[in-house]
């Protein structure tokens, strides 16, 4: 080949290069399912800095053994202490995807609503905006679709949703009855299974423990029981409400409630790596975590939260799926939790905004 055409030939393969190089990446395949996990009143400050020494305390934080507390806990730097507390969370989700909510790294996240509690926390994220009807946390039919409501309406998704919460106003948050959702919430029994023998032993779980909280139920019967429906019935969508860091945080107890951030961080590994064990879902899932709300600030209030808890309107937002960028922690982008519905329906290639046209944009830069 003469010279000419050979260094001809290296520069038209040098522009090629250069050019697929600084091309944008292209876009990435919708996730075909979705696990969304809401952590109950779970606040930022223990997520991203880890255990608080100040409810780290007898009178503060209600612990029974400081010692213990210290021993499983406290680590020398923020960043070891959030990893010791939600391992999954730190070493998976924020290697291989996004957390949101940080105010220190300028990415404050906060509600919409005005009321800092969770029927209208809830409906807010599941919804995409605040309705000022919804004030309470009353047994009342949510008047808005829920972007559950609204994938269920479309074919591909009809009869693949299920809804697994520990409390029983979950029921009303969905509109169960109008939206024809699977739903089992609090101390009802599970009736689905892989088998009849799992089924009996689910059941016996839910008889054999004390109901604590009449109207809500522990993390350790809801998670199974929803563990079980994606083994069994394998849904697109799976939508699991945990509650009890709220539950424990209300009671003034910071030891269980760092007990059950760390018991909830390795629920969410487990149902991870279950999915990611099936056909079905492996390499093909979005897994997207939220909560309702924040908490107070401070050693008397971060058991509280409402309209006049300073701090309580603070929350954060984490994804992992195949079609989001590993971009970790995010800075310099403040978002709000009514921006969770659409996230939700755009990882699933669903655009949001001709479904409910009142909902907020995604999250910025999730998928691309």
């Amino acid at each position: 080949m003469p010279l000419t055409s050979r260094v001809a030939r290296h520069v038209c393969v040098a522009l090629v290069t250069a050019l697929a190089c600084s091309a944008p990446l292209a876009a990435q395949a919708p996730a075909e399912n979705l696990i969304l996990v809401t952590l109950d009143g779970l606040r930022w400050q223990d997520v991203f800095r880890g255990m608080d020494p100040r409810m780290a305390h007898k009178d503060h934080g209600g612990v029974k053994d400081l010692f213990a507390l210290d021993r499983e806990f406290r680590r020398e730097t923020p960043e070891e202490a959030r990893a010791a507390l939600m391992p999954f969370l730190w070493n998976v989700v924020a290697v291989e995807g996004q957390i949101f909510g940080d105010p220190e790294k300028g990415a404050r996240a906060t509600i919409a609503n005005q009321h800092k509690f969770s029927y209208p926390g809830y409906s807010e994220l599941l919804c995409g905006f605040a309705d000022p009807r919804i004030d309470s946390n009353d047994k009342v039919v949510n008047p808005n679709r829920t972007v559950l409501e609204h994938l269920h309406a479309r074919p591909e998704f009809r009869g693949r949703i299920a809804v697994f919460s520990g409390w029983d106003v979950h029921p009303y948050m969905v509109a169960a009855e109008r939206s024809a959702l699977f739903v089992q919430s609090a101390w009802d029994l599970p009736t689905v299974a892989t088998s009849p023998e799992r089924l009996a032993w689910l059941r016996a779980s839910y008889e054999q423990l004390p109901r604590y909280w009449p109207s809500f139920c522990f993390d350790a019967l809801t998670f199974p029981a929803a563990k079980e429906y994606l083994l069994a019935r394998q849904p697109r969508v799976l939508y699991l409400a945990l509650g009890e860091t709220d539950e424990w945080g209300h009671g003034r107890r910071y030891d269980l409630y760092l007990q059950m951030m760390r018991r909830n961080d390795a629920m969410l590994r487990e149902l991870w790596e279950t999915a990611q064990s099936l056909e079905r879902y492996r390499g093909k899932t979005a897994l997207l975590i939220t909560v309702d709300h924040g908490r107070g600030r401070n050693e008397k209030d971060w058991t509280d939260h409402g309209a006049k808890v300073e701090g309580a309107e603070e929350v954060w937002m984490a994804v992992l799926s195949p079609n989001v960028p590993a971009l970790g922690v995010r800075e310099k982008v403040e978002t709000k939790l009514a921006q969770v519905a659409a996230t939700a329906a755009q990882l699933l290639g669903v655009d949001y905004a001709a479904l409910e046209p009142r909902a907020a944009a995604p999250l910025p830069g999730v998928v691309r």
